[in-house]
């Protein structure tokens, strides 16, 4: 966590990116908060704070506001402005003191983060990811050089960081981007799933790690036992460890439901029977693939050895399917999920990613399918690809 009011972290525009002293709703609110604008009224605006608080702010006559752009992390790089600069949706931080009843404070200085400037860099931010970002799973860690070699299907990529990198790492109990915490590398184990961004080599064999973002996720295959569509809650016994486990589907879980065809031609895979290019022969991209899907499956698999993982492909399809709910599953569909766990030793998981209309591949891996990645990495609709920059 970074100081309030000196530092502003990339990730720091999303909730829970400072350790705010946050007080009770019926008690005078600290002298410094930082959320977003609700509304505005003349000097007064009302402000959530990133802790759900609800706080009215009167902005003294006398006060100082200062905009800073996304990413800054210097308040000497901040430009004076005004309260008329100030609209709903933008981020401040805030600093005065408490006001004369509960949830008011009046404001002796206010930093100003536009929503305006907060999108245009997310826009940049995930352009960058999609450009110079890649993703896996940890097959290595090497601590005393700062390497970590990453598994992309049959491809093993070396994703070197330094001193510089910046970390971070998903929380156990969350699936959103926006609850990830700074991390360190030592965090970082084997069978983790990992997204870097930096320099790639030609070859996108290596990479120079600028930022890693990482966390630890349990790949679960099995039928569905029960489901309560009330509660969002499933159970399966899950192929590889035979325990039975219980998922949460939350409104940040990524559904999606695999095509017949598509199901067919991954089992075939997985048995080590067929390649993309003899798969290619059973009808090209799957229904709902979406534009120049097929062309990527091809170019994917080309030239590699039979038998490989399915797993990257099938993360790699995701994306193009089309979103399904709870509604869409009953007992007895066979799955393959990724999910999150608060503890190692729990039998509950709160599902991101479940791919369903699976039955074919998990009869062709009994022991348990192949491990599935995160797709798309954006889990919650704030992931790298999205980074912020600010308050």
């Amino acid at each position: 966590m970074l100081c309030l009011s000196l530092m502003v972290s990339v990730a720091g525009l999303r909730a829970g990116s400072f350790a705010l002293a946050q007080a009770p709703a019926a008690a005078p609110v600290a002298a410094r908060q930082i959320g977003t604008v609700k509304a505005i009224s003349g000097s007064n605006i009302a402000l959530t704070t990133d802790a759900g608080q609800q706080v009215t702010v009167s902005v003294a006559d006398a006060a100082r506001i200062l905009q800073l752009a996304p990413g800054s992390t210097d308040l000497k790089t901040a430009q004076s402005s005004t309260l008329a600069e100030i609209a709903v949706g933008d981020r401040i931080l805030i600093t005065g003191k408490a006001g004369d009843t509960a949830g008011a404070l009046i404001a002796s200085r206010v930093i100003l983060m536009k929503s305006s400037d907060i999108a245009q860099k997310n826009e940049t931010e995930q352009a960058d990811w999609e450009k110079r970002g890649s993703g896996g799973l940890v097959s290595a860690v090497d601590a005393g050089t700062g390497m970590v070699t990453i598994s992309v299907g049959a491809k093993k990529i070396q994703v070197q960081t330094s001193g510089s990198t910046k970390f971070r790492r998903y929380a156990g109990d969350s699936v959103k981007f926006e609850d990830t915490k700074p991390g360190t590398l030592a965090q970082i184990q084997v069978g983790d799933q990992l997204r870097v961004r930096g320099a790639k080599a030609e070859d996108g064999s290596s990479i120079q790690a600028e930022e890693v973002v990482s966390g630890s996720f349990k790949n679960l295959a099995g039928t569905l036992a029960t489901i309560d569509a009330t509660s969002g809650t499933l159970t399966l016994k899950d192929l590889t460890t035979k325990r039975t486990m219980t998922v949460k589907v939350t409104a940040h879980s990524d559904i999606r439901k695999l095509p017949p065809q598509a199901a067919a031609m991954f089992a075939a895979r997985a048995k080590g029977g067929v390649t993309d290019a003899g798969a290619g022969s059973g009808g090209g991209s799957a229904p709902g693939a979406g534009p120049g899907a097929a062309g990527s499956q091809r170019g994917a698999g080309a030239g590699r050895p039979e038998g490989r993982s399915a797993g990257m492909d099938l993360s790699q399809m995701l994306a193009r399917l089309p979103n399904e709910t709870v509604a869409d599953l009953k007992v007895g569909d066979a799955v393959m999920i990724v999910a999150s766990q608060a503890e190692p030793s729990s039998s509950t998981v709160t599902a991101v990613t479940l791919l369903f209309g699976v039955e074919p591949i998990l009869a062709a891996t009994p022991s348990g399918a192949p491990a599935m990645t995160l797709s798309p990495w954006s889990v919650g609709g704030g992931a790298p690809e999205g980074g912020g920059g600010g308050l």
